[in-house]
């Protein structure tokens, strides 16, 4: 219930930062236009606040925090329908200006979000993000064929610099999802660097995330395999009565438990077979202990002892992401075109079948979840999840779908090429396609949060 509210708290926390700095751009290209703005609102709703200003704007916020909106005079009169503003306010409607000033306010919107973006990077870089140096602990699969040992230290992906594990690691499996060869440099523990070339062209296309890490095949030196203490015994489970929370697994049917990931196949071959024999330290003494896995009722081919590992805690964070204050703004303008370039290749990518749909599209479940994990790592590392979500606000809004401020600008721009407004049919329509388009986009999300919480 804790991790639920903290989430929750989390994730309005970002929308309201995100969704205020979006609609603040559309108000500051209108007022600048000379538009008039009739409500800026926080969330949608009845307002639970509100106050009006001297130009006649209402500031309000609402209680349901899933967006937010700019309502402006005359926005959605067409010209046929212009007698509904009067006269003495002809020259503040949306609908009086220029084509391409009607296009900039659109605009302004997204364009506030890759500002915020920008902001949000430069103060990540300033106060310093604390993570691991990207270190090979293991190297299996791609890795070994391609030469790295463990000791050595990824330099580069590509053009793409690794100063620390969250670079390398996204770098290394963009690179895998693309199916190609991707150079690597390293550092060698001689202080040496040299380039090796990774090859993912045998992974199979529709792999989820995990399989493609697996191929990457590199373990970082931070990982470390929990050990194989019991945390938990499940109520009703196989091993009631037989094993104990605290109790060290030290083999199975006679094969040695080195670290908790070695149990499940383990289990599995013990369940084929009827009978485990697991032999344990308990309290200083060696002992061991009969128990009959039970197959999962939500998964096939896999067998249950009824034990969960004890929790260990994460190794310490050893290198830190920093940059001065003047540094940090080449640095924040260049992360955010990569970020950005990425976006879009995520969404080719995903429309080419090279990575699975559940795998790039969250909902508010699974942006609330990572909102909590990444607050609890400290501020700069929230700061740089909401720099994330500032960048795909701002891509999605840019989609030419109506109900967006993409499809704003398409309809802007087929006015601005025939020389008329679309016809209020055309609109009409175009507003059925595009609602239809973005419950379609939410149902996926909400399908793939619901998939990663049974999972």
């Amino acid at each position: 219930m804790t991790e639920f509210l903290a989430s929750a708290w989390w994730l309005i926390v970002a929308l309201g930062i995100l969704v205020t700095f979006h609609e603040l751009g559309h108000y500051l290209a209108a007022r600048w236009c000379g538009v008039k703005v009739l409500r800026f609102s926080v969330g949608f709703g009845k307002p639970i606040w509100m106050r009006t200003d001297r130009h006649g704007t209402e500031w309000a916020v609402a209680p349901i925090p899933l967006g937010g909106y700019v309502r402006m005079l005359g926005e959605h009169e067409l010209a046929d329908r212009a007698e509904e503003v009067s006269d003495a306010e002809r020259s503040q409607a949306h609908g009086s200006k220029t084509v391409g000033q009607r296009m900039l306010i659109a605009f302004a919107g997204p364009l506030a979000n890759f500002i915020l973006c920008i902001a949000l990077l430069w103060a990540m870089f300033v106060i310093g993000r604390p993570d691991y140096a990207p270190v090979v602990g293991q190297a299996q699969a791609a890795a070994a064929q391609a030469g790295l040992r463990p000791g050595d230290t990824l330099v580069a992906v590509g053009e793409r610099a690794t100063p620390t594990w969250t670079e390398a690691s996204m770098a290394l499996v963009t690179a895998a999802v693309d199916r190609g060869q991707v150079p690597v440099t390293i550092r060698g523990a001689d202080g040496i660097e040299t380039t090796r070339r990774m090859d993912f062209s045998r992974l199979p296309l529709g792999a989820d995330l995990g399989r493609i890490f697996q191929e990457v095949g590199i373990r970082p030196r931070h990982f470390k395999d929990p050990p194989a203490i019991v945390g938990e015994v499940v109520a009703d489970g196989a091993s009631q009565g037989a094993i104990r929370v605290g109790d060290r697994i030290l083999s199975i049917n006679g094969t040695a438990v080195r670290a908790w990931a070695d149990i499940a196949a383990l289990v599995k071959q013990a369940g084929a077979e009827g009978q485990a024999r697991v032999e344990l330290e308990r309290d200083g003494r060696r002992l061991a202990v009969e128990v009959t896995p039970r197959p999962d009722p939500a998964q096939k081919d896999v067998w249950l002892l009824g034990i969960r590992g004890a929790e260990t805690p994460d190794a310490p964070m050893d290198v830190v992401l920093r940059y001065g204050p003047l540094e940090a703004v080449p640095m924040a303008l260049r992360e955010t075109k990569y970020q950005t370039v990425q976006l879009f290749a995520m969404v080719q990518r995903a429309f080419s079948g090279l990575v699975r749909a559940q795998d790039t599209v969250s909902g508010p479940i699974g942006i609330a979840q990572a909102a909590n994990a990444y607050a609890g790592k400290g501020l700069a590392w929230y700061i740089s999840m909401l720099a994330l979500l500032s960048l795909s606000l701002a891509v999605l809004n840019l989609l030419p779908i109506p109900v967006l401020d993409g499809g704003a600008l398409l309809y802007y721009l087929i006015e601005l090429v025939k020389g008329s407004p679309l016809s209020e049919r055309a609109m009409a329509a175009g507003q059925y396609v595009g609602l239809a388009l973005i419950l379609g986009l939410m149902g996926l999300a909400f399908y793939n949060d619901f998939l990663r919480l049974i999972g």
